[in-house]
This record gives C-alpha cells, sequence and structure tokens, in this order.
C-alpha cells in the first residue's frame, strides 16, 4: 500500500478510536449518581410514570435520567438551544445577517449557542431539583441550600460537558457528535430489550412465530427508512451559455442538477411532536396524583386520554407532526433565495422564468415533496406504537428513536466512506506526481 494510503487509514482509524472512547466516557458518566438522591425513590417514580415524557428523554439520556446520574440532562438543552437559534436566524434580521457572514458569523452563532445552553440547563435543573425534593427523593437530614446547589451544578455541568463531548467528536471524530451521542444512549438499551424479548418467548408469554414477525417488522421499516431518507427530486438547472475565448461561436451549456430531499426536516418534527404532546400529558398525571377533588379527576381523565396508546394520542401526534415539518421546512428553505441566487449565478430551470417564477416553481415542488415527506414520518412515528398497543408486542425502538438510529448510521456511513475515497484519491494523486516527476528528469 502507498504511503498515502496508510497514513489515511490511520487518520481514519485515529478518528474512529477517538468515537470509540468518547462513547464509552459517556456511557462512565451515566452510571454517575448526582449526590444526595435516593435511588430507590427514583426508580419507584419512574414506575409511576412510565409513558410520559420522562420515558422519552430518558431515552435520549441512555437511562442517565432513571438512574438520576450527573448527566441525566443529557444533550436536549443543547438540542433546544440549537433548535431555538435556528429558527431566530430565520426571523431575526441581526442574526440571519451574521450567519451570511460566513465562519466568523458561524463562530459567533455557536456562541450564542453555548450561553443558551448554560442557561436552559440552569432553568431544567432547577425545576427539576425542585420537582425530585419536593417528592422526597432527597435523603433524609440533607439541608435543603446544599442539596439545591449540588445537584443543580452537578447536572449543568454534566450537560455542558456532553455539549462539549459532542463538538468534540465532530471535530476529532467521524460523524456529528451530538448525533452519535445520542445514538449511543437508544443503543445501550437494545440488547437488554432484545434479551427480555427473547427471555419472553422462551417462557411462552410472547410467541415464536409474533417474535420473527417482530423482526421482520422491524427490519422492513429500517429498510423503508433508509429509501426514504435517501430519496430526492432533482430539478434540472442550466446555466447560460457563454462566449468561448478566441471564438466567435458560443460554449455549451451546462447542466446541472437542484437536490431537493422527500424529508427536509429530518427528526426534528417528531421530537417537537413528542415533547409538546407528551408534557400536558404528564403535567396532567402529576398533578392529577397530587391533588385531590374534582380537579384531580379532570386532570386524571385528560392524562388518559391523550396518553400514549389512545386513539386521540395518535390523532393529535399525526397533525403536530404534520404541522411542523411544514413549519421547519419553511423555515429552514427559503425557494425565493434559492432562485435569486440561480439567478445572480446564471442559471435557470428549463421552461422556467428566472427569479419570482422559479420562486413559485421551487415552492411547489417543495410542498408535495413536504406532504410525502411528513405522511412518511408520520407513519413510521406511529407504526411502532400501534404495534405495542394493536398486537401487544414489545418494540424497543419507537417512531422517534428508529428514525435517529437509522438517519445516524446513514450518515456515519456516508462519512466513513468519503474518508477512504478522499484518502485513496490523495494516493493516486501523489503516485501520479512521482511519475510525472520522473518522466520530466
Amino acid at each position: 500500500m502507498p504511503l498515502g494510503g496508510q497514513k489515511g487509514l490511520g487518520e481514519l482509524w485515529a478518528r474512529l478510536k477517538f468515537l470509540f472512547l468518547a462513547i464509552v466516557v459517556y456511557r462512565l458518566g451515566t452510571h454517575i449518581p448526582v449526590p444526595g438522591i435516593d435511588p430507590e425513590q427514583v426508580a419507584q417514580l419512574f414506575n409511576q410514570n412510565q409513558g410520559t415524557i420522562l420515558g422519552m428523554f430518558n431515552m435520549f439520556s441512555g437511562g442517565a435520567l432513571e438512574r438520576m446520574s450527573i448527566l441525566a440532562l443529557g444533550i436536549m438543552p443543547y438540542i433546544s438551544a440549537s433548535i431555538i437559534m435556528q429558527m431566530m436566524s430565520s426571523v431575526t434580521p441581526s442574526l440571519e445577517a451574521l450567519k451570511k457572514e460566513g465562519e466568523s458569523g458561524r463562530r459567533k452563532i455557536s456562541q450564542y449557542t453555548r450561553y443558551l445552553t448554560v442557561a436552559l440547563a440552569t432553568v431544567q435543573a432547577f425545576v427539576m431539583v425542585a420537582g425530585m425534593s419536593g417528592q422526597g427523593m432527597a435523603y433524609a437530614g440533607m439541608p435543603v441550600f446544599s442539596f439545591y446547589l449540588i445537584a443543580v451544578t452537578s447536572l449543568v455541568t454534566g450537560s455542558v460537558f456532553m455539549m462539549w463531548l459532542g463538538e468534540q467528536v465532530t471535530e476529532r471524530g467521524i460523524g456529528n457528535g451530538i448525533s452519535m451521542l445520542i445514538f449511543a444512549g437508544i443503543v445501550a438499551g437494545l440488547p437488554s430489550a432484545v434479551g427480555q424479548a427473547f427471555e419472553s418467548a422462551r417462557q411462552g408469554d410472547l410467541h415464536v412465530l409474533m417474535l420473527l414477525a417482530l423482526l421482520f417488522a422491524a427490519v422492513a421499516i429500517v429498510w423503508f427508512v433508509v429509501r426514504m431518507e435517501r430519496g430526492q427530486r432533482r430539478i434540472t438547472i442550466q446555466y447560460a451559455r457563454r462566449q468561448a475565448a478566441g471564438r466567435m461561436g458560443q460554449g455549451p451549456a451546462q447542466t446541472s442538477h437542484l437536490p431537493l430531499k422527500i424529508n427536509m426536516a429530518g427528526v426534528i418534527p417528531v421530537i417537537f411532536a413528542s415533547s409538546i404532546l407528551l408534557f400536558p400529558a404528564s403535567i396532567a398525571q402529576w398533578f392529577g396524583n397530587a391533588s385531590e377533588g374534582k380537579a384531580a379527576e379532570i386532570l386524571q381523565e385528560v392524562a388518559l386520554m391523550i396518553g400514549p396508546g389512545q386513539p386521540l394520542n395518535f390523532v393529535i401526534f399525526a397533525v403536530l407532526i404534520v404541522a411542523f415539518c411544514f413549519i421547519y421546512t419553511a423555515m429552514m428553505y427559503n425557494p425565493k433565495e434559492v432562485a435569486d441566487n440561480l439567478k445572480r449565478g446564471g442559471a435557470y430551470i428549463p421552461g422556467i422564468r428566472p427569479g419570482e417564477q422559479s420562486a413559485k416553481y421551487i415552492d411547489n415542488v417543495l410542498t408535495r415533496l413536504t406532504v410525502v415527506g411528513s405522511v412518511y414520518i408520520a407513519a413510521v412515528a406511529l407504526l411502532p406504537q400501534f404495534l405495542m398497543v394493536s398486537a401487544n408486542v414489545p418494540f424497543y425502538l419507537g417512531g422517534t428513536s428508529l428514525l435517529i438510529v437509522v438517519v445516524v448510521v446513514m450518515d456515519f456511513m456516508s462519512q466513513v466512506q468519503s474518508h477512504l475515497m478522499s484518502h485513496q484519491y490523495d494516493s493516486v494523486m501523489k503516485k501520479a506526481n512521482l511519475q510525472s516527476y520522473g518522466r520530466g528528469r
């Protein structure tokens, strides 16, 4: 193997080792408990609040929330801050101008995102500690002020560490660091879930044919997600013919494509819809159990109606996913800006006038794609829940988790292939240069 190829593979191996080390550090951190918390009380709380927003956050944190570790907040404050900054960059003129300044503007926005992450983590940690203190999860005899100070500081520090670790993985590892940490947290519980399924089949609680059908359904859903995530609508783009240098004629027209993904919004709509739907159910259940009287009965009834597995839950969840797909796509992709960029670059869509007509055409295509993409995301998000409710089968990966896992794996594999191809290209170029040098002598 050429020296350049060995060096390239060494760099790829170093990045993979750093990614593996970061995941090991993250998984070790999920087992370090917050000082002053009674783990038995925490386990009892999660048993009482199954199917609420706690379950989703616990999934994303890799079980750290259930163990109430210093990484219990996980990466969610950073994700929330990033989404808020993305939305504000689309509606705030100063941030929108800052985003167009290039690398310096992106660094400034990243700095604002970190500050917002610390603020959100502090608020969430304080609310979490207050809830734990109110339900008697702190050890008896520990001063209230000391408990609040130690617990809030531990949770905020853990969240900031997760943010820093994710950025380090992005810079020195493979793939997006935040996505890789979420992926590691979700997959961490997969072996135990598979073991429980096989144990249920061995004891006769789950039929073997049902287990095989469940495996087939999981493979089919993954295949469907991969096909849809790779799906694109390519709009043909042509560049105006230019005068050929030193000739009377014109040069040939260049043809390119404007790719539009079927799922432009990614998994953000599912995360938003899950949070908005589960949060009222959780609040209603908590306050309903804590209070008495007519109000408590109404809250418990509301929690039951919109809880997981209920028909109203499916309807509201689907409507929220479709709505957020259109909202997020409209905020992140501006057809008018794309059309103006094409016009400035001397490009046009065949048969469509540049400018406003091109913007309308791109917007119509994007709207049709968003309809298909929103239906696809809603179907993938609801199908695992439908299987669990209708057939009473254990499906560990929910729709949101399944989408995240498949998309992250696809991105990881594509980046590994890009590294391998770039290193092979470098080695070929070096070999070609050496041969040219030898012929020149």
